[in-house]
């Protein structure tokens, strides 16, 4: 099951009331229904209702869906920005995990995120690495 909410389909004014909401909640977040009714958000889901809404409030269109979900080449490839080939040639040099489904390459998404993520604190560190020996030859960058 996928959830998908584009950019300008909830009022700006109602989300960042939303998201001042629920940066300023207390140790024990509540979660009231129209009907009234209260129930104690979970620390875990209020900081996901926080990302979506500080997404959204961005213009950013959110999609919520299982880590368990599957996905195609082309999809992984928007995930991780970078061209479906690129994504055919990490899962066939075995860099990420997949499996076939016919004659069609398939995706998890937790391992799609596992493997952007270190790919990003590969960079960061590279990049770090790089500064560092910029501001030892004095350059600035």
């Amino acid at each position: 099951m996928e959830t998908i909410v584009q950019p300008g389909t909830v009022n700006q004014a109602e989300i960042e009331s939303f998201v001042t909401g629920l940066a300023n909640v207390g140790q024990t977040p509540l979660l009231v229904a129209p009907n009234g009714a209260s129930v104690e958000l979970p620390i875990e889901l209020h900081a996901v209702l926080l990302r979506v809404a500080e997404e959204l409030r961005a213009g950013n269109g959110v999609t919520v869906m299982p880590v368990s979900a599957v996905l195609t080449t082309a999809q992984a490839a928007e995930m991780l920005n970078v061209s479906r080939p690129h994504v055919v040639k990490l899962l066939d040099q075995g860099h990420l995990p997949h499996h076939m489904a016919g004659t069609h390459r398939r995706v998890k998404l937790g391992d799609l995120v596992a493997y952007r993520d270190e790919r990003d604190q590969a960079r960061a560190t590279a990049l770090a690495e790089m500064h560092e020996i910029a501001d030892g030859a004095g350059m600035d960058l």
